[in-house]
């Protein structure tokens, strides 16, 4: 949450010439309302079966590259559906730093809290061995701007798919 999945993934779609996609924008798309207005109605619950339901048609496109909601790996079919579904990268940043990106951000419910950065901690405890479970590329976001970022990424994907180890397909 707040490392950069959107901006990041747009500009590196288009450096790369595919098609970008985010599934928390296609929820809204789909339902009509924002993310938080779900989790007001449904609970964490019924978000995360939305965000199953739009994560198994998206990873089945070719040639995109798919920005996904931070809590997406939570769920073990969810991190099945994005090993095999192509190329996963971690944008990896210190809760810190994710805190100081999305403090004045009031579209993300799981931040609606006392001490927003204690719970980025917990969650980033939580989340950071699945995401490192599925990565095939991890990149530190740290302080660097969008469009490094999406230089650095283009930079590093082209070296995994040139690797033998490599065999995800490449969407």
């Amino acid at each position: 949450m707040g490392a950069g999945k959107t901006s990041v993934g747009r500009q590196l779609a288009r450096r790369l010439g595919k098609t970008f996609y985010d599934s928390d924008h296609e929820i809204e798309r789909r339902t009509g309302v924002r993310i938080p207005v779900i989790f007001e109605i449904e609970g964490e619950a019924g978000f995360r079966s939305r965000e199953a339901a739009v994560l198994a048609e998206l990873v089945a496109l070719e040639d995109i590259v798919l920005a996904t909601g931070g809590g997406v790996v939570l769920a073990p079919e969810n991190r099945r559906r994005l090993k095999d579904g192509g190329t996963v990268v971690y944008l990896r940043g210190a809760p810190q730093d994710l805190w100081r990106r999305t403090r004045h951000d009031r579209n993300r419910p799981l931040l609606q809290t006392a001490d927003p950065l204690a719970r980025l901690e917990e969650l980033h405890a939580q989340r950071d061995p699945l995401y490192r479970e599925v990565a095939d590329v991890i990149v530190d976001t740290g302080t660097q701007s969008v469009r490094t970022l999406a230089e650095q990424l283009e930079a590093r994907l082209r070296e995994h798919r040139a690797s033998p180890a490599s065999s995800a397909p490449d969407h």
